[in-house]
Order: C-alpha cells, then sequence, then structure tokens
C-alpha cells in the first residue's frame, strides 16, 4: 500500500503535464530570443502558452512573467516592487504572522535595508481582521502582502475586501497554495502582484510566475539578459511552462468537488476522536479544499507521521520548506494553539487524485496508532 497525503508540499506531475512537457524537449528546443526558424517557433509557443495561462486568472498576456518556483515569484514581487518605487517618503511595509517563510525571509531582509516592517496578527482561526489591517496602515505604508490561501493550515483569506480596503497601497498576495483550488480572478480581486507556482497543481518543480498589473513597476532580481520583459533573466524554461498550462487546463470544478468531499469525510471523523483539534476554518468555503490540519492532545506528530510512513501512508507534521527545523511553527503559534496540541500537529495534503478507499486506509491506520499509544504529557513552550 502506498497512499501520499503531502500534497501540500508537492504533487506528482499529471500525464498531460509529462506529455506537453515531453512534446517541447523534443521539439520545441529553440531558443526564443534568436532569429531563425527554430526560435520564431519557440518564440510563437511561449507566447500562446503565456495567454493560455494568463486566461487561467484573468490577465493580460503581458501581465504573466514566468519565473523559478514560488519562493522566487515572492521574492521578485515584494523585493522587485520595493526597489523600485521611490521609497524616499515610504519605506513602511505590511505582512502577516503566517505567511510562507519566502515572504517573511525577505520582509526581514528589507528590514536589515532600512525598511520598516508590521507583521499582522491573526486569530485562532489564520484570519486577518480587517481592523487590524486598517490601523497598522500609515502615510508612508508602502506595500501590503498578505496570503491567499496558508500553506499549513489553508485558512483563505478574503483578499479582495482586504484589498478594496486600501485601493491606494500596493497590494501583494501569495497564491501559491489556492491557486485552481480556489478562485482567483485578477481582474476582480484587484490585487497588483501575485505569486503562484506549478508543483502544488501536479506540474513538474522548477516552474512558477507571478502577476503584475499592467503600470505596476517591479525591478528585476536576477541580472542578465532581457527576457520575460526585461524582469527575469534567463532564458525560458518552454517545456516546464508547457507542462503548467496542461495542469492548470487539467484541474476541473469535479475534481474540486471531490476533493472537498474528501476533505469533509476526513474532518468530520477526525473530530469524533479524543483530543483532536482542527486547525484553520472548519467552514470550506474559507480553507483551501487540499488540506487538513489536524493536532492530537499528547501526542508526538514525528510520531505519527513515522508509524504512517511505515504503513506507507505519507503525511507531514508541517510546511516542507520549514519540517527540518526543530522549532515550533509560527503559524501555531500565531494562532495560539495550546501547548497540549503544538506538537502533535500533522499535515494531511489531498489531491485530485487522492481516492475514499485511501482516507478509509487512513483513517483506520490513526486508530491502530491511537489504540496502541496513549497520549502523555508534553512540557509547556
Amino acid at each position: 500500500m502506498s497512499i501520499y497525503f503531502d500534497n501540500n508540499s508537492t504533487t506528482n506531475p499529471c500525464e498531460k503535464a509529462l506529455e506537453a512537457m515531453n512534446f517541447c524537449l523534443r521539439e520545441v528546443y529553440g531558443n526564443p530570443s534568436s532569429v531563425h526558424a527554430p526560435g520564431n517557433f519557440a518564440r510563437e509557443k511561449l507566447s500562446q502558452l503565456r495567454r493560455e495561462i494568463a486566461a487561467s486568472i484573468n490577465a493580460k498576456e503581458n501581465e504573466i512573467i514566468f519565473v523559478a518556483s514560488g519562493s522566487e515569484a515572492n521574492n521578485l514581487c515584494i523585493k522587485g516592487f520595493c526597489y523600485s518605487a521611490n521609497t524616499e517618503n515610504k519605506k513602511h511595509i505590511i505582512t502577516t504572522a503566517i505567511e510562507h517563510p519566502s515572504v517573511l525571509k525577505t520582509f526581514e531582509e528589507l528590514e536589515a535595508e532600512g525598511f520598516e516592517a508590521t507583521y499582522l496578527p491573526v486569530d485562532e482561526n489564520g484570519f486577518v481582521q480587517s481592523t487590524t489591517l486598517m490601523n497598522a496602515i500609515r502615510d508612508d505604508t508602502l506595500l501590503v502582502s498578505i496570503s491567499h490561501s496558508n500553506n499549513e493550515i489553508g485558512t483563505i483569506q478574503n483578499i479582495k475586501e482586504l484589498r478594496a480596503m486600501i485601493p491606494h497601497i500596493v497590494f501583494h498576495t501569495d497564491a501559491v497554495q489556492s491557486f485552481k483550488k480556489a478562485p482567483f480572478d485578477a481582474s476582480d480581486n484587484r490585487v497588483d502582484l501575485a505569486s503562484f507556482s506549478g508543483h502544488k497543481i501536479h506540474a513538474p518543480k522548477g516552474i512558477g510566475f507571478i502577476f503584475k498589473r499592467d503600470g505596476i513597476n517591479i525591478k528585476s532580481i536576477i541580472s542578465g539578459g532581457s527576457q520575460e520583459f526585461g524582469l527575469r533573466a534567463g532564458t525560458e524554461n518552454i517545456a516546464s511552462i508547457a507542462a503548467l498550462a496542461a495542469a492548470i487546463n487539467d484541474i476541473n470544478e469535479q475534481d474540486i468537488a471531490r476533493i472537498k468531499s474528501l476533505q469533509r469525510k476526513l474532518l468530520n471523523n477526525l473530530l469524533e476522536l479524543e483530543g483532536v483539534k482542527i486547525n484553520g476554518p472548519e467552514n470550506l468555503d474559507f480553507r483551501n479544499c487540499t488540506n487538513v490540519s489536524v493536532s492530537f492532545a499528547g501526542h508526538e506528530a514525528e510520531a505519527i507521521v513515522n508509524y504512517m510512513n511505515d504503513k506507507g501512508i505519507y503525511v507531514s507534521t508541517r510546511s516542507a520548506c520549514s519540517s527540518n527545523s526543530k522549532q515550533v511553527s509560527h503559524v501555531l503559534k500565531a494562532i495560539n494553539l495550546g501547548p497540549q496540541y503544538i506538537h502533535g500537529t500533522v499535515r494531511i495534503g489531498l489531491s485530485k487524485y487522492s481516492t475514499e478507499d485511501e482516507v478509509n486506509a487512513f483513517l483506520g491506520c490513526l486508530q491502530e496508532y491511537m489504540t496502541k499509544n496513549k497520549p502523555y504529557l508534553i512540557n509547556p513552550i
């Protein structure tokens, strides 16, 4: 038995993505910056793919810039804007306490360069309150960055509402976890910058993109050629871009509805267990459909994960970007998760390939673990 439930860390590439990638590796090998026939063919293919991907978020073709990852996308959006803006009188930047490390560390680096950062608190379900955001805004606020969906507990922020409150300030959102799993319309929500990644939606690793609203200026953070409208030097990875476009087109509303039904089944069954707490909102309208973050009082998450691993069921303890750290998750701290739960938090990541039989097998294995391992006291943090 092999059950992969770590899809919030990464996903297996879908067949259509692999087919599109293989075709381009064989047939679209020219450099799109070259003027000969193979280069022209590659350039036309790149334009076609850019249009397709732009359409998936209701954006314009020239508002899409391809990068290598979600982390690079966040760096390019945040640093790129701050470096390009006139910061003589505006050096205040705002984010939340539960952002992905690629946002938090970028903010820390900007602080070392003279910017002043505010880290907004969130409530017990991971939501930013509108009054909290408004109270943080100052005359010198330059940028606000709030993720669309949290990578650990799955909370989906009401980006459209938060953005509407501060239309005069440039707004960035990290949409890596929510892309194709929750509605995202660049025209409707009016964000200025957004980050996306392919390997969370069954495209290969090594490809992502940013949305940069027409009229917003950013500065390249990679020096070199003039690719990607002069904003990201380096020959475009057309094969991976083609795989990304194929993966985007391969996810439909029926897939999302089925994932949500599995998520609800998991949540309902987990809540029947003693000493269990679900992290993030129980209302699925405000939760990433692939995410279930659950804490077991008096248990160590690593012990649960290792037990599952031995049974061929693969879950995680937290974000893959932080899983090697011995520190307590900054997200769980921010939502004030109690000490009896905080060391026993497991993240289950579903995908369109997950099945009800797999969910049942996971629940059975978990019940088996709980029967064999009684809870014990954990020292407070």
